[in-house]
This record gives structure tokens, C-alpha cells and sequence, in this order.
């Protein structure tokens, strides 16, 4: 691990910030080199990166993609899978996923478990995964949000601002309400992890003239991995001492230790949502009882900013203009912390620059 890039909170804890849900060239639906995902990784000091390549009946591209660490980068070899009705993120990649195609979602992940993966449910919106006994949900999307923008605006917008096409981007950024609705109804009763997906595929953009071989005159990508790296992430809290690991990033993102980062509006790195109870700190992702003492839940964000504290999904406490929130705990529930940049004005006012995961209050 690279010194000095993961961020040594003020707790027992250490933040470390990656991304998930990448594509390359070597499943298809991309253009993506390794080349070019290591650079761009690289460039945004990220600290781990779990690939999730589509299958192939041909051969298993999770064995052929980028593993361990590669210039201090801890690189994750999953895979996205599709069902008959739904589609799934492996964390760990597998020979002979691709027949998840010809099962149920339900079938797939009764197998899954059998083998004690860890599974995600991807896009939400599209899929009924709300009952499936899954780890975590990916609650927002960048290619979902992207495919809310106006070609006939969007690529004058991008061709205006090609020195930083992350504000282009970032413009189409909303919350995904229905999306938390559905999720924060889930964790009412049930542990579940919320995370972003960068569904980074780096094939966005036009070429005049090109080759089989990669040449290509007068090209605009408009997503390349640098910039879909800068603009969404997901942190992991793991525990001083800890080094990060496959196996340390599996049981962090599996545990809810994680939150949501909108760094392209300014670095999350540090933000952090604990519980005090008698005298312990516990975090996201863990869960207390309600009868064990007082419960005082905190948060920081590293610079002032708009926090709203949710219980089961309605807002409880709102705190403006400030870089913490405390808050006693008089109910149980799934409480988790949103946190807003209003200065930057719309829509950044209404879309968080941070989503935690709960903290689970039984």
C-alpha cells in the first residue's frame, strides 16, 4: 500500500477508497485496456478495484483479469453475471459462472451460498431483488445515470468542457430515491450493504477513422477510466492493524463498513458514522442493542456540510453548516447518514456528496 494515501480516521479505523464494478475489454461491452484501468486508477490514488467482467461460455475471463496488487492497487477478479431475471455481482469470480444465465436469481444465489460467496444485487430499478438473500444492493449506478442525459446537450456540453468532462457527468447525478425507498424498507428487518457501481466500461465517445488494432483518428472518450474513477467511489473502514486484503475488502463491503463517496464534489476521505455505547464505538454496518445503554450515534465530514440522519428512511435530525452530528438514540431502527454540499447549488443541494450504511439499533 502506497504511504500516506489511505486516511487514518480519528478512530480505530483506517479509510481506504476504491471503486466497484469495472469492466474491460477482455468480458466485451467494453474498450477498456488494462493498460489504461491501471493508469487510471493510478491517477486517482485509488486504493483497490473490483473488476467484475461479464462470462464467457468460452473461457472464465474472472481468472484472466487483473488480480492482487499491481503498483500498490489491490485488484479484485469478480464477475457480473446475468439470471433469468435479475443480474448479480460475484466479489470473487468463478469457472463456469456464465450459467447463472440459465437459472433463476433465487437458484443462482442458493448456490452461491452454498459455495459462501459474496453476492450483490445489481440495478435495483430493473430487478426485484428485494427478497433474495443477497449481501448488498447497488443503490446507485453511473449507467443508469447516464442514461438519463441528452445526447443533443451532452456532447456539446462535453465538447466545451473536454479538459474536466467530469462536470458534464456529474450534472446528470440524482438520488436515487426509489432505490433507497426499497432498501431502507429492507433494513428494517435485515443487514444489507448499499454501495455505488461505477459500471466503468471506457467505450463513450466517437472516432473518425480507426483500426482492428486500437488506432483512431481524431478520438473523444468522453468516459475514460480516470474520469469515471474521479467522480463516484466507495470507502471501506477497516480496523487499524488490518492490512487491506481480498479478504479484509470482502468482509468490510459483506459487513456494511463501508459508505458512499461523490468525491468529484469534493473528498469524502474521512468521513466517518459511529455509535458510542458504554464507553465502545461501533460503526456502519454494525448492529447494538437498544436495550444496552445510552446510544449516542456521530458523524464528521471533512468540511461543513448539511447532514440528515435517517431512521428507517424518514429523516430524525438535520444538522446544517458544520462538519459533525450527534444525535441520542430514543428508538430502535436502521439509522444511516446523509450528507449534502448545498453551496454548490442544484442539483448538487438535493443529491448527497455522502451515503453512509446504517447502523442497526435492534
Amino acid at each position: 500500500m502506497a504511504e500516506g494515501r489511505s486516511i487514518v480516521l480519528r478512530s480505530d479505523f483506517v479509510d481506504y477508497k476504491g471503486v466497484v464494478h469495472i469492466h474491460s475489454s477482455l468480458g466485451g461491452h467494453s474498450t477498456g485496456t488494462f493498460e489504461e484501468l491501471i493508469a487510471g486508477a493510478k491517477s486517482n490514488d485509488l486504493d483497490f478495484v473490483v473488476m467484475t467482467e461479464h462470462t464467457s461460455e468460452q473461457f472464465d475471463t474472472s481468472s484472466l483479469t487483473l488480480r492482487g496488487f499491481v503498483d500498490d492497487i489491490l485488484f479484485v477478479n469478480g464477475n457480473e453475471a446475468g439470471t433469468k431475471d435479475g443480474r448479480l455481482l460475484y466479489l470473487e469470480g468463478f469457472n463456469g459462472a456464465h450459467v447463472t444465465s440459465q437459472k433463476t436469481t433465487s437458484l443462482a444465489i442458493e448456490q452461491a451460498r452454498k459455495e459462501h460467496r459474496v453476492i450483490f444485487g445489481l440495478y435495483p430499478e430493473r430487478f426485484n431483488l428485494g427478497e433474495e438473500d443477497i449481501d448488498g444492493i447497488e443503490i446507485f449506478s453511473l449507467h443508469t445515470s447516464a442514461k438519463k442525459m441528452n445526447p443533443l446537450t451532452f456532447i456539446p456540453s462535453a465538447l466545451w468542457s473536454l479538459g474536466y468532462p467530469e462536470l458534464t457527468l456529474a450534472k446528470y447525478f440524482t438520488r436515487p430515491t426509489r432505490n433507497l425507498e426499497e432498501y431502507d424498507a429492507l433494513t428494517k428487518h435485515k443487514k444489507l450493504t448499499l454501495f455505488a457501481g461505477n459500471d466503468a466500461h471506457s467505450n463513450l465517445g466517437f472516432y473518425l477513422f480507426g483500426t482492428d488494432t486500437g488506432y483512431k483518428l481524431f478520438y473523444l472518450k468522453f468516459d475514460k477510466y480516470e474520469s469515471v474513477f474521479r467522480l463516484v467511489r466507495t470507502h471501506v473502514v477497516i480496523p487499524k492493524g488490518t492490512k487491506l486484503t481480498k479478504e479484509s475488502l470482502f468482509l468490510a463491503l459483506k459487513d456494511g463498513h463501508t459508505f458512499i463517496g461523490f468525491d468529484i464534489l469534493g473528498d469524502t476521505s474521512g468521513f466517518l458514522f459511529t455509535a458510542e455505547n458504554g464507553g465502545e464505538e461501533k460503526i456502519m454496518g454494525n448492529e447494538i442493542a437498544f436495550d444496552s445503554g445510552q446510544i449516542t450515534l456521530k458523524s464528521f465530514a471533512p468540511q461543513s456540510s448539511r447532514f440528515v440522519l435517517l431512521r428507517n428512511g424518514a429523516k430524525v435530525f438535520e444538522s446544517k453548516d458544520t462538519t459533525n452530528l450527534s444525535f441520542d438514540v430514543k428508538e430502535k431502527g436502521a439509522y444511516r447518514v446523509e450528507v449534502y454540499l448545498d453551496t454548490l447549488g442544484s442539483p448538487f443541494d438535493e443529491t448527497p456528496w455522502i451515503m453512509s450504511n446504517p447502523i442497526y439499533i435492534r
